[in-house]
């Protein structure tokens, strides 16, 4: 169960996490998990080109070890890198050494502060392990573009009506996501951009002092 949102109840019992960036200025953080693979990716930094935006791909290290060089095209063009794990653990189905393990190797390849846990979930544990390192980020709406069930133009609007100044915004360039996110993505970025809207990446280099 989930919502566009996620409650403001869930943000106090998940602490040391970001969820969305503290500013007021008409800015969003497009962010796109599991990827790179080659028949979602480019499609995804076209677009991102077409308006001039920055993004943030949270990468699933297989994935990029297979497509260094869409790996390399993301950092080429502008846009940031963060830590997906290797296998798209979910962390409270895995042993802490496992996972741990999974997130240390994917960071070879990422070499990023920027860290999103699959399906947003992790023990107190690897919480505890992976603070002092990385900087842990969920978001501020979810545009199920994962999910089966929801329709293209659900997607769009989970988008349009809970997005604000210094939202986190998840998408997938992933298979499973595709038609959804093919129909959202474009509409989402004509829309705010129209409003006044810029989009900007995720700073790798360090959040935690903007975390709330």
């Amino acid at each position: 169960m989930y919502t566009a949102r996620p409650p403001a109840i869930l943000r106090l019992l998940l602490p040391g996490r970001l969820w969305r960036m503290p500013t007021t200025r008409k800015v969003l953080y497009l962010t796109f998990d599991d990827g790179p693979i080659p028949e979602v990716t480019p499609w995804v930094l076209d677009q991102l080109r077409a308006y001039n935006a920055r993004g943030t791909f949270f990468v699933v290290g297989d994935n990029a070890q297979r497509h260094p060089t869409l790996l390399a095209r993301i950092r080429t063009e502008g846009h940031a890198v963060g830590n997906h794990t290797w296998h798209h653990l979910k962390g409270t189905r895995s042993a802490h050494s496992t996972y741990l393990r999974d997130v240390l190797r994917a960071q070879v390849l990422t070499g990023t502060r920027l860290f999103r846990p699959p399906y947003g979930r992790m023990t107190r544990s690897q919480v505890k392990a992976l603070a002092p390192r990385f900087d842990i980020v969920m978001w501020d709406v979810l545009s199920a573009d994962f999910d089966t069930t929801v329709s293209p133009e659900q997607c769009l609007r989970n988008t349009i009506s809970n997005a604000r100044p210094g939202s986190i915004i998840v998408f997938h360039d992933s298979l499973k996501a595709e038609a959804r996110l093919r129909h959202a993505l474009p509409h989402a970025l004509a829309h705010f951009a129209q409003a006044g809207y810029t989009f900007e990446a995720l700073p790798e280099d360090g959040l935690t002092a903007l975390r709330k």
